[in-house]
């Protein structure tokens, strides 16, 4: 691979990409509005509004996460014997958008519990069968640009929804339930953009006409080793990276007013959307190994930088860098998972993934809630730093040399 081929590959990859892909793509970045609108206040709003603590906040982010993370296994499974995807991800995100009016109207932490709680399960429907619809049409060589670019527009939402958030906070005086009231709308515009506008693969499966059982251990054997592997890796890379919620709660710590601290999430999602990309494209050519060990650099830097630099230019610096570590890392697993997926088990493969990661992420925020409320912020990311400084070591040992590129037969031929 020649340098001019690498500069090329990120800048004309994007033109290749099937439309659908990025209807999904507009489709995740409405969501993510709707969404971030009212998660980017919610854990001031639990801690300061409605008196939780910072292990609550811990845990309602970590059983969401992990909700989410577990439903993806059996709407992963089921799409993969369906042998269709688009109806799971469609129900998935009418479910998410059905749910987005209980926040305003949650007058206690149990209905904040509960709403999350159905908001993940939407997401877990549609996690794993939209990635793998996404593998099913997309060209092997485009794998890493087309789940890069997904993620890009996804976390574009990420940020234009806390800066909606911090307009709305402004226009109506602070009031929290009103923000959450206008972010019902972007929550049903993707609903419809994804009934109109993604088109599924006519059989985006292997000629293999059987319905796989994914549970079985038969099916479970065709996973190759390298996938396994890439499943270790995600639920160490989880357990060093715990809920960005943190980083709204230390946006609080230093002092940021209530309607300014969403800008920590404008930050941290700007640095994302604009790594996603070029990170998923470059993964093509030159291989994921290098952008995951890139993305585990980011996260010790941030953590070191929140922890050990005072006030807003160390949670600044920090927020950036934790948005590229996002960047270098998100997408680049989704792509390798779908490198060693065979065409039958992609929804299976993508379910147990997502399981795995978040596994990881509930401890990593239950850790960090622990750490926050008996040791402070600074122990929180310190301790953050050293797991993710194991994750980097560890790294030769949990990928493969076969998982260092992509491997374009493998989701087509299996």
């Amino acid at each position: 691979m020649t340098e001019r081929e690498l500069e090329d590959g990120p800048k004309k990859a994007w033109r290749r990409i099937p439309r659908s892909i990025w209807a999904l793509g507009f489709v995740s970045m409405l969501m993510d509005i709707s969404s971030e609108m009212i998660h980017v206040l919610l854990p001031v709003y639990l801690v300061s509004v409605l008196g939780a603590s910072a292990l609550t906040v811990g845990f309602i982010e970590g059983m969401a996460d992990a909700t989410s993370s577990f439903t993806k296994v059996f709407s992963g499974g089921l799409s993969d014997w369906l042998r269709k995807r688009k109806t799971l991800v469609l129900i998935g995100y009418s479910l998410a958008a059905v749910t987005k009016p209980i926040f305003p109207l949650a007058q206690s932490v149990d209905w904040v519990i509960g709403a999350r709680f159905m908001d993940r399960v939407g997401k877990g429907i549609r996690g794993a069968p939209r990635n793998a619809l996404i593998a099913d049409i997309c060209p092997d060589d485009l794998r890493g640009a087309s789940f890069g670019l997904r993620q890009s527009l996804d976390t574009v939402g990420a940020f234009i929804g806390p800066i909606l958030a911090i307009v709305l906070m402004l226009a109506f005086a602070g009031n929290f339930k009103a923000v959450f009231w206008v972010a019902v709308i972007p929550a049903f515009l993707a609903v419809a953009l994804l009934i109109f506008a993604v088109r599924e693969p006519e059989d985006g499966f292997s000629k293999d006409r059987r319905r796989p059982n994914p549970i079985s251990r038969r099916e479970l054997a065709l996973l190759p080793t390298a996938y396994w592997g890439a499943l270790a890796l995600a639920f160490v890379i989880a357990l060093a990276r715990f809920s960005e919620a943190f980083l709204i709660l230390k946006g609080q710590d230093i002092g940021l007013a209530f309607m300014f601290i969403p800008i920590v999430y404008v930050i941290m999602n700007i640095a994302f959307a604009l790594s996603a990309y070029p990170a998923g494209a470059l993964s093509d050519t030159a291989g994921r190994k290098g952008l995951l060990a890139a993305g585990l650099g980011f996260l010790i830097a941030a953590d070191i930088a929140i922890a050990l630099v005072p006030g807003l230019p160390g949670l600044a610096i920090g927020t950036v860098l934790w948005g590229f570590h996002l960047g270098f890392t998100k997408g680049v697993l989704d792509a390798l998972v779908s490198d060693h997926a065979p065409a039958r088990l992609r929804g299976t493969a993508f379910g147990l993934f997502n399981l795995v990661d978040g596994t990881g992420l509930l401890l990593a925020s239950l850790i960090a809630g622990i750490l926050w409320d008996q040791v402070g912020p600074s122990g929180t990311f310190l301790t953050g730093g050293a797991l993710a400084a194991l994750a980097l070591i560890g790294l030769p040992l949990l990928i493969s040399k076969s998982v260092n590129g992509p491997k374009s037969k493998t989701a087509k031929g299996s």
